[in-house]
């Protein structure tokens, strides 16, 4: 009695594609291949944990970059705030001479003044008190070119 049952008709011309015989395939090149790919595999990760890290690194950069950044901006902004606060800017318009205006006049389009003016407080004030206020061709430090020519 055979081991092997015969095969007939499209088996048979399958089986005799296969290897009949005790053949045993070489283990060196699939060693080698094994070897190979779980090398290649360790690299891949090693690789890819540097670029990891390193883009850590530049994300903790950058995250105290825009922190003290974001510092700098609160506090120019607070300065801005301080220096437009009307109490500021009240006490620099004084240091400058201004007052405060009196009540407006409106001119229509027909040309009538609707309202009634008032001179602004302190205008009567003798001429020690109101700062001179130059034009700017007079600022121009005896040069005789003006920004126009």
């Amino acid at each position: 009695m055979s081991s092997k049952p015969e095969l007939k008709g499209r088996a048979a011309r399958l089986a005799q594609l296969f290897p009949t015989g005790p053949g045993q395939a070489a283990r060196t090149p699939f060693v080698l291949l094994v070897v190979l790919l779980l090398g290649g595999g360790l690299i891949g990760l090693l690789v890819l944990n540097s670029a990891l890290s390193e883009g850590a690194f530049k994300l903790d950069d950058l995250q105290r970059e825009t922190k003290s950044l974001t510092d700098e901006e609160q506090a120019l902004q607070r300065d801005i705030d301080a220096y437009s606060a009307p109490e500021a800017l009240q006490r620099r318009a004084r240091e400058l001479g201004m007052v405060p205006g009196g009540d407006p006049a409106f001119l229509a389009p027909d040309g009538t003044v609707k309202g009634v003016p008032s001179p602004a407080p302190g205008v009567g004030q003798t001429s020690a008190h109101i700062p001179l206020v130059l034009a700017p061709e007079a600022m121009s430090n005896g040069s005789t070119s003006t920004f126009g020519r």
